[in-house]
């Protein structure tokens, strides 16, 4: 029962709604099911399988709302969590924020659901597990990685008509491997809708070339160089600035793209949209129709979903922003979509469009640079210029007149993606990772703080 089909999920949300005595109710329904596999030196540690399905209810007398959540589905379940969730709101204060819920949209279809992974059984898992440990051993190395593959889907009905239901499916593969005396180190991850996609042998010679190439880095001094950053390398700090880009927070003073007191005058705007904060390449938009990264085509509310420029051309086009915030200043809405609920949520999608630089033509192109696999132990400085630090991780290297000369020591770098933005030299092509599609570019100007012993 964890994955419901459309009219199933349909049929189970118009029961629940049929309980309720509220002015305004709205309930969700979220399903999984899925497996896993870990490996830690070169064997397989733990696997295991998850299911689960989750209904929530939100009831709302005027502007009281209250939620409860369930795992139960028989009647006297749906009957006892609407009846909780209508409890739960006449116990609450009125939220001078609420906006009342939305009616019947229209959505687009995504395609998000692949079969193939669906499908996957535990010998697949294990299959693809030991396709990624033969070669490390081979080469008298030592993986650690990590695969899971989901099925999941989401179900929104009201009382006012609403009804959006969106499955998908997902794969993910991480990779870490070693030499045996722990002084090189590479990394790989893939993630795809389709399991069809993922090949684990040829994902893992990443890795294996990187950890063999890393061994015996040199030191080299701190300061500003040009980088080659791989998609891994840049994604986290390009998250961070998108899930800053609130239109409230920017409004309130609280982000990069709040106006400065003195400029903000009496009347005028409190924020930077429109302005040309970046370098004119850059796009970042969203998609869920995107063929490589789809996404479910409607909010966490229901409010359906298009594809949206957040920045084009460097300027700010689109900020996010909630209903209330949008009625309070007189704009229009800007949901993204939907990723999981609770803890779980996963990040927003965010498409940065990219070049045809692949990453062998960046190298060929520096005359002195450095070539970062990722970036990890990211933390945030300064959130008025998005400041950054953390650490370079499994594989950093010197590149000298076009070629990669050895692997340096990792780094601690202190960087703003909004001024790594403004320093582009070259774009390559996006890739997939975490659900995002991101190129591969070359920054000049990149600053590093200090020196990191760490592998």
């Amino acid at each position: 029962m964890t994955i419901l089909t459309e009219q199933h999920a349909k049929n189970l949300l118009q029961k629940v709604l049929s309980f309720s005595k509220a002015d305004e109710c709205e309930c969700s329904l979220d399903g999984q099911v899925g497996g896993n596999i870990r490996t830690a030196r070169n064997t397989v540690s733990t696997s295991g399988e998850q299911s689960d399905l989750t209904l929530a209810v939100q009831s709302t007398f005027g502007k009281q709302t209250g939620v409860a959540t369930i795992n139960e589905f028989d009647d006297a379940s749906l009957m006892k969590v609407v009846k909780r969730s209508e409890e739960l709101a006449k116990l609450a204060p009125e939220n001078p924020e609420n906006m009342p819920i939305f009616s019947k949209q229209t959505y687009s279809k995504p395609d998000s659901a692949f079969d193939s992974t669906s499908n996957v059984t535990p010998d697949d898992r294990a299959q693809a597990a030991q396709n990624s440990i033969k070669p490390s051993k081979a080469n008298k190395l030592v993986s650690s990685g990590f695969l899971q593959d989901a099925t999941t889907f989401v179900a929104i009905m009201n009382n006012k008509g609403l009804f959006a239901y969106n499955k998908a499916t997902n794969v993910e593969f991480t990779v870490t491997i070693r030499t045996e005396d722990g002084k090189g180190s590479g990394w790989v991850s893939r993630d795809y809708s389709d399991v069809k996609r993922l090949n684990t042998k040829k994902a893992s010679q990443v890795a294996i070339e990187k950890s063999i190439g890393s061994a015996d880095a040199k030191e080299m001094e701190p300061g500003k160089y040009t980088v080659i950053l791989e998609p891994a390398a840049s994604v986290q700090l390009l998250s961070n600035m998108f899930g800053s880009m609130s239109q409230r927070a920017a409004d309130e003073g609280r982000s990069f793209l709040s106006k400065k007191q003195e400029e903000d005058k009496e009347g005028g705007p409190t924020n930077r949209l429109g302005e040309k904060l970046f370098d004119e390449r850059v796009h970042i938009y969203s998609d869920p129709m995107n063929s490589e990264a789809p996404s479910a085509p409607f909010a966490a509310n229901g409010h359906s979903v298009a594809k949206t420029d957040w920045i084009k051309d460097g300027r700010v086009i689109n900020m996010p922003n909630s209903p209330y915030w949008a009625n309070k200043t007189g704009v229009d809405y800007a949901p993204t979509a939907y990723t999981g609920s609770g803890l779980f949520g996963g990040p927003a999608q965010i498409i940065m469009a990219g070049g045809n630089d692949s990453i062998e033509d960046m190298i060929k192109d520096t005359r002195r640079g450095i070539l970062v696999t990722r970036l990890w132990y990211i933390r945030a400085l300064d959130p008025q210029t998005l400041l950054y630090t953390g650490l370079t991780r499994d594989g950093t290297f010197y590149i000298e007149n076009g070629k990669i000369k050895h692997p340096i020591k990792n780094f601690r770098f202190n960087e703003s993606p909004i001024i790594m933005l403004n320093n582009i030299e070259a774009l390559g092509k996006p890739l997939r990772i975490n659900g995002s599609m991101i190129p591969p570019m070359k920054i000049r100007d990149f600053t590093f703080s200090s020196l990191s012993d760490a592998v």
